[in-house]
C-alpha cells in the first residue's frame, strides 16, 4: 500500500522536478554550447533584453523573436524567449507598441519589456555548431563527412555547410529529382530546384538559412548539389550552369529544426521538460493551390 501511494505521488503535479536558475546562469550555460566567439562579428549573441539576476520561470523557444512570439511566450508563463534569430542587429532607433518591427524598429524590445520576457539568441554561433551540423543531413538521410567552410576566428569544431555522401538508390546513384522529392516529403513544402532532375547526385552540401558563400565553396569541393534555405537568384543560376545543382528549401523551412536543437540544449542546461515551451512558427506563409482563376 505504501509503495502504491509513493508511486501515485511520484506522478503528481507536485512531484515535478523543481529547478532554480537565473537568466544569467541560463545564458552562461547556452554560451558554452554556442560560444559567442564562434559567431560572426556583425551578429548579436546571448542576452539582448532582460535582467540576468532574475530567476527563470519557464523558457519559450522559437525561430524568430516576433512580437507575437513574445506574447505567446508570456501567455504560456515563460519569462525567457530563446531564439535562433536575434531581435535586432542594428540597435533600434524607435520604440512603440506596434505588432511588428516593420511598424517600429523597437516593437519587439517594447513587447519584451512590457511582458517581462527576456530575449536571447544564438544565431550564427548555432549555425556553425556541431549540434546543428547533423540536422539537415540526418533529416534527409545523408552521410555527414565534414564541413565545407570555417568562419573567421571560430573554434576548430565550428563550420558552415555540411559535406555529405548521398546514398545510392539500389545499384544506381540517387538523382536530383528524387532528392528534391525527398525534401518535399521531409519538409512538407516543395523546394525550388535548379538543375536536371535526372542528373546523378553523389555528393551534397547542406546549409541552413542563406547560402551566402557556401555555394561557391560547395562547387570548389566537388559537390553535385547544395541543399540550402535560400539563395539569390543569380547565384543559383550561375552555380547551376557551372554544374552545381541547387535545392532551395525556404529560409525558415531549413531552420525550424534548429528550434529542437535549442530545446535540447536547454535540457542539457538543466531546464526540465515542463518548463520548456515550443512556439510553432511553421505557418507564417503558404502556397496557393495550383488552379486557374
Amino acid at each position: 500500500m505504501k509503495r502504491d501511494a509513493l508511486s501515485r505521488r511520484g506522478s503528481a503535479e507536485l512531484a515535478r522536478k523543481s529547478f532554480s536558475m537565473t537568466v544569467g546562469a541560463l545564458e552562461k550555460a547556452l554560451l558554452k554550447e554556442f560560444p559567442a566567439e564562434d559567431a560572426e562579428g556583425w551578429d548579436r549573441t546571448g542576452l539582448l533584453v532582460g535582467e540576468r539576476a532574475l530567476p527563470v520561470a519557464r523558457v519559450a523557444v522559437a525561430l524568430d523573436p516576433t512580437v507575437r512570439a513574445i506574447e505567446e511566450a508570456a501567455a504560456a508563463g515563460a519569462n525567457v524567449l530563446v531564439t535562433h534569430h536575434p531581435a535586432f542587429l542594428a540597435a533600434p532607433d524607435a520604440f512603440a507598441p506596434e505588432p511588428s518591427v516593420a511598424a517600429s524598429p523597437g516593437a519587439g524590445v517594447w513587447a519584451a519589456i512590457r511582458h517581462q520576457v527576456a530575449l536571447m539568441d544564438f544565431h550564427t554561433a548555432l549555425d556553425v555548431s556541431p549540434q546543428a551540423a547533423r540536422v539537415l543531413p540526418g533529416m534527409l538521410g545523408l552521410k555527414f563527412t565534414g564541413k565545407v567552410a570555417e568562419p573567421a576566428g571560430a573554434s576548430r569544431r565550428a563550420g558552415y555547410g555540411q559535406i555529405c555522401e548521398v546514398p545510392a538508390n539500389g545499384e544506381a546513384p540517387e538523382t536530383l529529382g528524387r532528392l528534391a522529392a525527398r525534401c518535399t516529403a521531409v519538409f512538407g513544402r516543395a523546394p525550388r530546384v535548379w538543375g536536371d532532375g535526372a542528373a546523378p547526385v553523389r555528393r551534397a552540401v547542406t546549409c541552413t538559412g542563406s547560402a551566402g558563400d557556401t555555394g561557391a565553396a560547395a562547387l570548389a569541393a566537388g559537390a553535385d548539389v547544395i541543399v540550402c534555405g535560400e539563395i539569390k537568384y543569380h547565384a543559383a543560376l550561375e552555380l547551376s550552369q557551372a554544374g552545381l545543382a541547387v535545392i532551395e528549401l525556404g529560409h525558415d523551412a531549413s531552420e525550424l529544426p534548429l528550434v529542437a536543437v535549442l530545446a535540447e540544449a536547454l535540457d542539457r542546461a538543466g531546464v526540465p521538460d515542463h518548463a520548456i515551451v515550443l512556439i510553432d512558427q511553421s505557418e507564417n506563409w503558404w502556397y496557393p493551390e495550383a488552379v486557374r482563376v
